[in-house]
């Protein structure tokens, strides 16, 4: 009686609107079908036409089943081949139904798809799109094929969908399969959809692909420095139609800024295998501080979407040197203290280190017991960006200068090496009594004289003294911010 009854039922749905759509599928692979023209606003029931059954919803261990406009086979079987509809309910009750032809075809050894399992040529451009594969959530592509040979090589790009060919050629024209593996309820199964192929495009997009820079990149620069970033995208094959490579500066493009020492050339071209390439390049005629702090982002759109690479700049770090000076001043050999050795290390440090960001070397402080002495220091001065020496007239008056004096004054008279900044501590007079090479110094650059008024407030970083020891010394991210403001 219910078979009669479902009879009734689907003569008068195809009484009132009937289509036909055939599906070829491959034995034992999984199978989803979708009801054509369906849509979200209506129910849909699924029938096998040659048994006059309801196709139920899923139960445990269904491998046949119904889910909302679906039909599903995991896997499929010979015996599944015949005729299904869909019909829908809209919900005003009209009714339309769908004729579904599912041949199944045998499995053969060596034969990667049967003639009959191919879909339409949906582009002759180069994309290649895996049939169906939308109908498996988080299937996975796991080898893709022409004409039954698996598809290698650097004309072959592999999207997570599809496959595109680079400068496609009548030798390209053929059958390509896609094979992926979906997973339901932890089972496994593959699923092959095959495509026909035809070139016939002037020009093809490509995925846009940054090649130079790299996402997250950090450029050192120097500041006060020119500097030019430049930017390099593949586009497609052949002149593209919408083709964009272009500059933003803390997400405004670089055109609309109204910075003068901001300027962005552009040029397209092609490249091997008639690869479009965009290429543009920031220039920065000077590098400030603010741009320490700014994100320089590259966008390339095309056809077929969009992609960028943000950079960020930073001070260059000169000679890989870990210390920002090394600090020289005449020790003691007595127990009694003194206010050079009180400035060396108390007063320097807070200034320098703590409030303006530097790292010192302090002979004593930074050199460790049981370090060869002479060979510590010249390998701490190497790796100094500066050397500090502090005039005092002990240092004046001592008849033979410490080595690491002497090994000071002989990295600051070398050219670019390590620059010498000399405290002068004490009057010196006219300078008569010092060395030659310190006199050399002195009349290039001078001192930077520490004046009795300095003691009332030693610990104040924007005192006259401090702004001329930090003129001298190198840029740190934090002196730039801090320190210098002033």
């Amino acid at each position: 009686m219910m078979g009669y009854v479902h009879l009734v039922l689907l003569s008068t749905f195809l009484s009132v609107s009937m289509t036909s759509e055939t599906f070829d599928v491959m034995e034992g692979e999984a199978s989803v079908i979708k009801c054509p023209r369906w849509s979200s606003s209506v129910k849909v029931t699924w029938y096998h036409m040659d048994t006059n059954k309801i196709i139920p919803a899923e139960e445990e261990g269904s491998r046949v089943f119904s889910l909302k406009h679906f039909l599903w086979f995991l896997p499929t079987s010979r015996e599944d081949s015949g005729k299904y509809t869909c019909v829908t309910r809209f919900p005003n009750n009209r009714t339309k139904s769908f004729n579904v032809s599912v041949q199944v075809h045998p499995y053969k050894q060596g034969i990667c798809f049967p003639n009959q399992i191919h879909y339409p040529n949906d582009t002759g451009r180069g994309k290649i799109v895996c049939p169906t594969i939308d109908n498996y959530k988080n299937a996975t592509i796991i080898q893709w094929y022409k004409d039954c040979k698996p598809l290698q090589g650097e004309r072959y790009f592999m999207g997570e969908k599809y496959i595109f060919i680079n400068n496609p050629r009548k030798e390209d024209d053929g059958y390509y399969t896609c094979r992926f593996i979906y997973t339901h309820k932890g089972n496994v199964f593959n699923v092959s959809a095959t495509r026909i192929f035809i070139s016939k495009a002037k020009h093809s997009p490509l995925p846009p692909q940054i090649l130079f820079p790299k996402d997250k990149d950090v450029i050192e620069v120097e500041l006060g420095a020119a500097l030019s970033l430049k930017c390099q995208a593949r586009l497609g094959i052949k002149k593209q139609l919408m083709a964009v490579v272009t500059w933003d500066v803390d997400n405004t493009p670089v055109k609309g800024l109204h910075f003068s020492r901001f300027h962005e050339k552009t040029h397209f071209f092609e490249g091997r295998e008639q690869e479009y390439y965009g290429e543009t390049t920031l220039h920065i005629t000077e590098v400030k501080k603010e741009d320490l702090q700014a994100n320089f982002t590259c966008i390339v759109v095309n056809e077929m979407g969009n992609t960028k690479a943000t950079v960020t700049l930073k001070l260059k770090a000169q000679y890989g040197k870990i210390y920002d000076a090394y600090v020289i001043y005449p020790r003691s050999h007595t127990s009694e203290a003194n206010f050079v050795e009180y400035f060396v290390y108390q007063i320097m440090p807070d200034i320098l280190e703590n409030k303006c960001g530097y790292k010192l070397c302090i002979y004593g402080r930074d050199i460790y017991p049981g370090e060869d002495t002479a060979s510590a220091i010249e390998k701490r001065m190497q790796k100094s960006r500066r050397l500090i020496i502090l005039l005092t007239n002990q240092l004046i008056n001592c008849k033979e200068p410490a080595y690491d004096q002497h090994i000071a004054l002989y990295n600051a008279l070398i050219p670019n090496n390590t620059k010498v900044i000399l405290l002068e501590m004490e009057t010196i007079g006219t300078y008569e009594k010092l060395q030659e090479s310190l006199r050399f110094i002195i009349k290039q650059q001078g001192t930077v004289k520490w004046k009795e008024q300095h003691t009332v407030h030693p610990q104040s970083s924007n005192s006259k003294f401090w702004k001329q020891v930090r003129y001298h010394m190198p840029l740190t991210a934090k002196s730039s911010y801090s320190a210098n403001a002033g």
